[in-house]
């Protein structure tokens, strides 16, 4: 008889968390979602000024990026060339 009250009460709070949850899941992540966006508000918000005071020093000015190119030892000899036959 123990055994089978155990089980029921398992039941019982297995159900009645998925109606909490139900419940109050949306709240929850809809305020999480809400701390995470103030929180990349703010960064970024200190990123932007940051940034700012060097952005008026260069305005007009052109940058041209190359990427650096590689100075490594190549060959076009790689090897030798094999020619074989498929034999069934």
């Amino acid at each position: 008889m123990a055994f089978l009250k155990t089980v029921l009460i398992i039941i019982m709070v297995y159900y009645l968390f998925k109606i909490l949850a139900r419940l109050f899941a949306p709240k929850i992540i809809n305020y999480a979602a809400k701390k995470t966006e103030s929180h990349f508000k703010e960064q970024f918000g200190q990123f932007k000024q940051q940034s700012q005071p060097q952005d008026e020093e260069r305005v007009g000015d052109v940058i041209i990026e190359k990427k650096p190119t590689k100075k490594g030892t190549t060959s076009e000899n790689v090897g030798d060339y094999i020619d074989f036959e498929e034999i069934d």
